[in-house]
């Protein structure tokens, strides 16, 4: 039997190079399991050899151009079978990281790559479609467990062989759908689950339902003529050649510009990069997703009281709801100290 060669990826704190004070470390290497390695080699006996740590702090990987590629280019000298990165758990720049390290690694590597973190860690809603998973705890009290589920996946995956259903290999569900048969028809499946239900019984359905987290409205501004308005939108505007490199979906940023002294948004310096639809009449009258010029003759027929100087941009195509989520509570406390009083929000 082979034994597979694997490359494990931690960020700065579980590599016992430090915490906060050291998260803008530059990736790093070091033979052999290191921290909750050890724990890994042990899940992985005899059928895995880990061959070397790679780490980087968590604000040197989610800030710096070109972070990854040199982490990934680490990993590469160990000539690994399976990268395995975190378990992260709830760190969102942790988890972040390891999502996109293993997925670069698979696709640059052509290896093996598994990552672990909590369902509600904002990094799961971006990769749980294009990598697996593991579901793990919130926090590092579920080491042990997580890196175990991680072997385990990385094994089957390396040899092979195809994985069960999520609840029992104990990944996050990708949204793929397997079809196979049952040994009940649909009808027969639905009541025992609805007696099941009724009972009180525990039951497992077959369709589970996305929930959202319900935002309780906003009450009305008291006096618009004397409110400050600011203007946001998901409709991806941005200068002309977007400069920025705001994405056209899975957006990852948000962007702020400008509107000081402007009555308008001249069609040649404005676009919207936003993907999913077609954007030419966008671009042919950009107030179509960021209503300046109305905006301003509200102001000045003192309908409101003053529009704010700049406005916010991002993509809402493909977006993941933590992410959005996380847009949402920075734009909003960049307004709040900017004394803005409502939001027109435009989307598409």
């Amino acid at each position: 039997m082979t034994t597979l060669r694997v490359v494990h990826y931690l960020n700065q704190f579980f590599a016992g190079i430090g915490a906060e004070d050291k998260a803008d470390m530059p990736p790093g290497h070091r033979d052999g399991p290191v921290g909750p390695g050890r724990l890994l080699q042990q899940a992985l006996g005899d059928r895995g050899e880990v061959v070397a740590t790679v780490y980087c702090g968590d604000n040197y990987a989610a800030e710096k151009s070109g972070a990854v590629d040199e982490i990934v280019d680490l990993v590469a000298k160990s000539r690994p079978d399976v990268v395995i990165a975190g378990p992260a758990f709830s760190a969102g720049r942790y988890g972040l990281a390891c999502g996109e390290v293993t997925l670069r690694a698979r696709e640059r590597l052509r290896v093996t790559a598994v990552t672990g973190m909590h369902v509600d860690n904002a990094a799961t809603e971006v990769y749980r479609t294009r990598l697996h998973i593991a579901s793990t705890q919130r926090t590092a009290a579920g080491m042990a467990d997580a890196l175990a589920i991680m072997a385990r996946l990385a094994l089957k995956l390396a040899s092979g062989a195809p994985l069960g259903p999520p609840a029992e290999e104990g990944y996050v569900p990708t949204g793929r759908r397997v079809f196979e048969m049952a040994e009940e028809p649909a009808p027969l499946r639905a009541v025992e689950m609805l007696l099941r239900k009724v009972r009180g019984e525990p039951y497992t359905t077959e369709w589970p339902v996305p929930r959202y987290h319900r935002v309780a409205a906003a009450p009305p501004l008291g006096d618009l003529a004397k409110a400050t308005i600011a203007l946001v939108t998901t409709g991806g505007l941005v200068p002309a050649g977007n400069p920025d490199r705001l994405e056209s979906g899975f957006a990852t940023k948000w962007l702020r510009y400008s509107i000081a002294g402007a009555d308008t948004l001249p069609p040649e310096r404005w676009q919207s990069v936003h993907g999913g639809f077609n954007t030419s009449r966008i671009n042919e009258d950009p107030h179509r997703v960021v209503p300046l010029d109305v905006a301003r003759e509200l102001e000045r027929a003192g309908v409101i009281g003053r529009l704010h100087p700049e406005f916010f941009s991002t993509t809402g195509n493909t977006s993941v709801i933590p992410t959005m989520r996380r847009f949402a509570h920075e734009m909003a406390g960049e307004l709040r100290a900017a004394g803005v009083d409502g939001v027109i929000l435009t989307s598409t």
